[in-house]
């Protein structure tokens, strides 16, 4: 069923323009810059989060516009700030998500330091900056933008900054869904990360991608238990010796290739991208994947094989803390990835069989069902309006997403979410997130503002108020 088929008059659309073209969109872009810059000062590291620093941070900034808010704290100093600017209700809400947290930077291994949100070369530099506080920032100057145009809206426009997306969520977003659900129970959609305009190193723009699926975490430890002793006498059946050959035999093993819909459909949508002598292959993945060749060309790529099987990766290993001493117990952790529509049970039935070892206890650590979000959405017409304006010729697809997000815990709960910032991301800066150098160039703060604006005024059904009403609002921010 096709869900908020709704769509704008003419008239409306007109008059949302008009609006729109009235703001003073020179001030905002650089209002959108210098907020970002001191954003990406404040020190969200995620342990311990410290995200009561975001909270209030906007919670500032929304009571200086007049805009209500309110700040949620999960666990001392776990904030979570929730901000509403109310629609008539004719539509439904639409929620801008970003988490707030961020992981560890060392200085030692940065150009500039992490945390100064400094301007270089056309850059503001500092953690967060692809993931995910520019995203915060385009959000709240959204809100500031209708506030401040005096739109009427459809729908509510939601603000969520949430805390703990690093490390799972727990402490955020799902808190704030499992305590504070009837704050989104008009939510007809969730704005969040996951996806954004791909470029070339050229800066040119690729595609649209827009996050409908995810792969699911399954993290495990693997613990191998035996007799302890000096180092000096090696035993062969030792905890360590038992799991370096459970480990042997996990590197080992290739898990089976599986196309689920959303890569199909991606790889046909850029085929046309892919190097000339597979543009024709990629236009039906599946099928070109039983070649042999062709398979072990493709999953060569560490991203292209982690869209097509199910994924393990050896994280961490704990022996002994001493050189000279075999221990009781060694464990090994394990960061697995499972494509959308697999049982995570038979997943773990078919690790076993590989261990082949009964005695290697396996602990889950991290297991959340799958959920997707449906590609009918008028988030998609919405979308594709504005890239071909943007971006003649650019398609919008749905790329599978390797890592996790907070969108599931939307999903679980029946509400669709979508992971989408609009800014323009080259593959070379991929790397920046969660490693070094992080940064984002105010071109791309400044349009992603903007387009941001487009999005969420169109799904929230936003309409010009009398220009009286609009001074009014004005008036009281200031």
């Amino acid at each position: 069923m096709k869900r908020f088929a709704a769509f704008f008059s003419l008239a409306s659309c007109t008059a949302l323009a008009a609006s729109a073209e009235e703001l003073d969109w020179p001030a905002l872009e650089r209002e959108a810059v210098g907020m970002a810059s001191r954003y990406f000062q404040l020190d969200t590291t995620n342990p311990p989060g410290n995200e009561m620093r975001g909270a209030e941070f906007f919670r500032s900034i929304f009571a200086k516009a007049g805009i209500e808010s309110s700040v949620f704290e999960s666990a001392p100093g776990r904030g979570n700030i929730f901000a509403r600017l109310v629609g008539d209700g004719s539509r439904p809400s639409v929620v801008l998500m970003h988490h707030m947290d961020v992981v560890p930077a060392d200085p030692r291994f940065w150009q500039e330091d992490p945390f100064s949100g400094k301007s270089v070369h056309g850059e503001i530099w500092g953690r967060g900056a692809l993931d995910t506080k520019t995203s915060g920032v385009t959000h709240a100057m959204t809100l500031l933008a209708l506030h401040r145009a005096g739109m009427v809206l459809g729908g509510d426009v939601v603000f969520l900054g949430v805390a703990d997306e690093e490390a799972g969520g727990k402490f955020g977003a799902g808190y704030m869904v499992e305590e504070h659900f009837e704050l989104f129970a008009n939510a007809g959609v969730v704005l969040n990360e996951g996806g954004w305009i791909a470029a070339d190193d050229a800066g040119v723009a690729r595609f649209w991608g827009v996050e409908t699926a995810q792969k699911t975490p399954y993290w495990l430890r693997l613990v191998a238990t035996g007799e302890p002793g000096h180092g000096s006498m090696p035993l062969v059946d030792s905890a360590p010796n038992r799991l370096v050959a459970a480990l042997a035999r996990i590197t080992a093993w290739e898990t089976p290739i599986r196309v689920m819909p959303e890569v199909q459909g991606f790889f046909a949508d850029t085929a046309a991208l892919g190097p000339p002598d597979q543009r024709a292959a990629l236009l039906d993945l599946a099928a070109a994947l039983e070649d042999p060749d062709f398979a072990a060309a493709f999953t060569a790529n560490a991203r292209q094989n982690a869209l097509v099987r199910n994924t393990l990766s050896l994280t961490s290993l704990s022996g002994s803390n001493k050189t000279n001493v075999i221990p009781p117990e060694a464990s090994a952790e394990l960061d697995v990835r499972l494509l959308p529509d697999q049982d995570p049970d038979e997943f773990l039935a078919d690790l076993h069989a590989v261990i082949d070892d009964e005695s290697i206890a396996i602990e889950k650590l991290l297991s959340f069902p799958p959920a997707t979000s449906p590609t009918d959405h008028e988030l998609f017409t919405v979308l594709r309006e504005i890239a071909a304006r943007r971006h003649p010729g650019v398609p919008v697809t749905t790329p599978l997403a390797v890592g996790f997000t907070d969108c599931h815990y939307f999903r679980e709960r029946g509400i669709p979410c979508y992971g989408f910032v609009p800014i323009q991301v080259r593959e070379s800066e991929v790397k920046q997130v969660h490693g070094n150098d992080e940064r984002i160039s105010i071109d791309n703060i400044e349009s992603g503002t903007r387009i941001t604006y487009e999005i969420v005024s169109q799904l929230a059904g936003a309409q010009a108020l009398d220009p009286v009403s609009a001074n009014v609002a004005k008036t009281e921010e200031r």
